[in-house]
């Protein structure tokens, strides 16, 4: 017998944060959108730190943090329930007590200087592998690091890196070693700002806080003891980075779509024409079974993604497709939503144009769609996937 029910444990978190969301989040949003508007942040600093430490007041901080290090160390199904809830509204929050998993690599001195600051709030950090010439190409580097003295000298460029703009280090990855390229020459260095590299913002269709920036290294000099990992073994590293919860986006994805179905619904029960509400016309009947259908099929792709990290395997494939199928999904969902409001829906007084602007990016970012496509067709045409799925 397979049970899809949820713990009482499992079910009392989503709640809390469930709550969390309705209280404190939803009643900012006639506010985050009217900055938007005015090309300001959504949320400053101070209100993002503010909500943080109420959550933290409740007990809930570091979801996927180590207890070691203060977090909760949740499962990742419960994470992607997590993200799912936090999706249901587009101010842009998340919990606080996060570090990038590749930190948890730092030797103790680095763990001091980095990863608890980060976990603490207190510092920020962005990953950078993307360049102008190597994006889903990522073996493709051209930043460089060569070695004088004590000192690794930086040179390049870096692109669209996501917290570029307020990040005060960098996790940059860097040839080492020309000829062993990906395969033993890709190098992690941990650049604070203040060595010299420096950001631009990158203006993107989507909201500030999705903004990226361009990092430009011209001949930055980073103390060998800030090499993450080992000298030739960042590429593993980056990938490992990657690869670490592609599942949370589509879960983003899914509490947007399900907040956009209830409002397309909400709308058809009140806007009449000819006499008659439009959720009495069978176009609007067929768009709400069609998203429902595709939101309870996203629904189960993400948790058995997720289900997968948590029985320690190799879920790279499950994600895949989880991603692939929540990107495409969840455009046409607030494509529908936008038709059903009509010219309402594509004017800035609602924020279904925002969702709209936001979700694209989901077909980009971690990996585009062509190379989650790339990925499951290749596992399944070597036999390291099954066509029959988890079942056999």
């Amino acid at each position: 017998m397979v049970d899809f029910s949820l713990s009482e444990t499992e079910r009392d978190i989503r709640d809390w944060v469930r709550n969390f969301v309705q209280r404190e989040l939803v009643p900012l949003e006639p506010e985050v959108l009217r900055r938007e508007r005015a090309g300001e942040r959504g949320l400053t600093k101070d209100e993002q730190r503010e909500l943080q430490d109420k959550a933290k007041q409740a007990g809930f901080w570091g979801v996927q943090t180590p207890e070691e290090y203060g977090g909760m160390d949740l499962s990742a199904v419960m994470s992607a329930l997590i993200e799912a809830e936090l999706g249901r509204t587009f101010v842009p929050f998340r919990f606080g007590g996060y570090a990038d998993n590749i930190l948890y690599h730092a030797n103790e001195e680095q763990k001091r200087e980095y990863l608890l600051p980060t976990i603490e709030g207190t510092r920020k950090s962005c990953f950078a592998i993307t360049e102008p010439g190597a994006g889903s190409d990522a073996k493709n580097l051209r930043t460089t690091a060569r070695k004088e003295g004590s000192e690794w000298i930086v040179n390049g460029e870096k692109t669209f890196i996501t917290g570029g703009i307020d990040a005060d280090f960098v996790m940059v990855f860097a040839v080492t070693d020309r000829e062993k390229g990906a395969d033993g020459g890709v190098t992690c260095f941990l650049v604070d700002r203040d060595m010299g590299w420096k950001s631009e913002p990158i203006d993107i269709m989507g909201p500030w806080e999705r903004r990226p920036a361009a990092l430009v290294f011209d001949e930055v000099r980073v103390p060998e003891r800030n090499v993450l990992g080992e000298v030739g073994k960042g590429f593993r590293l980056a990938m490992q980075w990657i690869g670490r919860g592609r599942y949370l986006l589509p879960a983003h994805a899914l509490g947007a779509c399900e907040r956009l179905l209830e409002m397309g619904m909400d709308y058809a029960k009140t806007r009449e024409t000819f006499g008659e509400p439009i959720a009495e016309r069978q176009a609007i009947q067929w768009m709400v079974a069609d998203s429902a259908v595709e939101i309870e099929a996203l629904r189960w792709l993400v948790l058995h993604a997720a289900w997968q990290v948590d029985q320690g395997g190799d879920s790279r494939h499950a994600q895949s497709i989880a991603k692939l199928y929540g990107g495409t999904r969840a455009g046409e969902i607030v494509d529908r939503v936008l038709q059903m409001h009509g010219g309402m829906g594509y004017t800035k007084e609602l924020p279904i144009e925002r969702w709209y602007r936001d979700l694209r990016l989901l077909r980009i970012f971690e990996g585009t769609d062509e190379i989650q496509r790339r990925t499951i067709a290749r596992n399944l045409l070597k036999g390291h996937a099954s066509v029959s799925g988890a079942l056999g």
